[in-house]
């Protein structure tokens, strides 16, 4: 299911055929400023792409079905309520069952044959070289990002302030294991992996699961880490266990 941020309910292939397309992964609960600062900073870089120049742009926020779970279960509520938030910044929301990003990317290309670009930060980025999420496939990781960039496709990758350290990671300086090196190596130099400039700083340190703690704990310093529009949203419906 594709929703416009007007609201309305598209056929998703319609909107997306022959369309450049930038899509953001994740839970967006809630969706914080950092999750707008790395999808602004990816749409700077995506539009400045020799093969977008002149074509029409999409840019979608996306969440699996998966993502929407809590417990086994999805409440369609809390949902459409995050569907609502992402709609209140101008954002266009595509719903699917595509857990596997090499799944995602195989729906788009059956949409568009222009550039697509992935957003996501350096964990997700991480788990990506997990072998162990690949083990229905019969070639392992290397089927999976046989199938993810086998068309126009680059990943844009936001960078990740490890809290024990306090040291800015990127997607060039990813730990791999070993036996996989060779392969992190190649897709930057490729030009599969491209570590996101210009971000903010400030914007780091926020995590949407801590923000989502303090809001149901009562504990207000969750206010500045997330967009003004959609602090209020939350405040005025009582999304994700707001309480005075």
């Amino acid at each position: 299911a594709l929703f416009t941020a007007h609201g309305e309910v598209v056929q998703a292939a319609e909107m997306l055929y022959k369309k450049a397309i930038l899509v953001a992964r994740g839970s967006f609960r809630p969706v914080t400023r950092a999750t707008v600062d790395m999808l602004e900073c990816a749409h700077a870089e995506f539009i400045n792409e020799p093969q977008v120049q002149g074509e029409k742009i999409v840019v979608l926020t996306e969440m699996t079905l998966k993502n929407l779970a809590e417990g086994g279960v999805i409440e369609h509520r809390d949902f459409l309520d995050r569907v609502d938030t992402l709609a209140a910044l101008g954002q266009n929301v595509l719903i699917s069952d595509y857990g596997e990003f090499h799944r995602l990317a195989g729906y788009l290309f059956r949409c568009t044959r222009k550039m697509i670009g992935l957003v996501m930060g350096v964990p997700t980025l991480q788990e990506l070289f997990e072998e162990k999420y690949y083990t229905d496939l019969g070639g392992g990781i290397l089927e999976s990002f046989g199938r993810l960039f086998k068309n126009d496709l680059k990943l844009y990758v936001y960078p990740f302030k490890n809290p024990m350290t306090e040291r800015v990671e990127t997607a060039d300086d990813l730990h791999v294991a070993a036996h996989l090196r060779h392969l992190h190596a190649y897709l930057k130099e490729r030009g599969c992996l491209h570590s996101l400039p210009d971000y903010s700083a400030e914007c780091l340190p926020i995590f949407a699961g801590e923000v989502l703690a303090k809001i149901r704990a009562g504990d207000h310093s969750w206010e500045p880490q997330v967009p003004a529009a959609v602090t209020r949203l939350i405040k005025e419906r009582r999304l994700f266990g707001y309480t005075d």
